[in-house]
């Protein structure tokens, strides 16, 4: 049983010139050197959420410095999750069906 599936792509010829370049300059085939560049552009895709998510908790930080919640106790903080979570729930207004 094949452990790979076979694709075909469609390049330009410069593009499959330039490929074909790297890849003899690398001492590889063009199949790795494929494959290679998409291991890469999804850790690039991967890095990319990783700072959207620092991002996001940098200003949940600055929020909380700015308003003073970050010298919360630890007991404090979880009286205030378990409020939170037990605080009725509204449900968001539907617009009306057409």
């Amino acid at each position: 049983m094949r452990t790979t599936k076979s694709v075909s792509i469609s390049l330009a010829p410069e593009q499959f010139k330039s490929a074909e370049r790297l890849a003899k300059k690398q001492n590889r085939t063009i199949s790795e050197l494929f494959r290679e560049g998409l291991r890469r552009l999804e850790q690039e895709e991967k890095r990319g959420m990783n700072a959207e998510l620092l991002a996001a908790l940098r200003a949940v930080q600055d929020d909380a410095r700015r308003t003073g919640l970050n010298k919360m106790t630890m007991q404090e903080i979880n009286r205030e999750v378990t409020a939170a979570r037990r605080a009725p729930r509204t449900k968001a207004a539907r617009p009306p069906a057409k």
